[in-house]
């Protein structure tokens, strides 16, 4: 079975968690979303880029969801999603994109 590029599930993670939460109007099931994207991410960065691109990259997939709130109220929500979803997407390429 083919492997979804880690960035693309990371930046799904970030872009899904978001929708399914406004669209539900529950939270919780958003950020199930976002947790398990994340978790498919990490591990497939572990694999690929060992310990330390794994706890680098989780810690910006965290921080990007984490950073999207205040930037969402200088933007505008969906902006934000997309701006922190393409970096974390972008920084996830970068480091693992020679490997596995």
């Amino acid at each position: 079975m083919p492997r979804i590029p880690s960035p693309a599930v990371a930046a799904a993670g970030l872009v899904g968690g978001y929708a399914v939460a406004r669209w539900t109007g529950k939270r919780p099931l958003g950020g199930a979303v976002l947790a398990v994207a994340g978790g498919v991410a990490a591990r497939e960065w572990q694999r690929t880029g060992g310990t330390k691109a794994s706890v680098g990259l989780t810690t910006a997939y965290a921080a990007a969801f984490a950073g999207s709130h205040p930037l969402a109220k200088r933007i505008g929500a969906w902006p934000a999603v997309f701006s922190v979803a393409g970096a974390v997407a972008a920084a996830s390429w970068a480091v693992t994109r020679d490997k596995g």
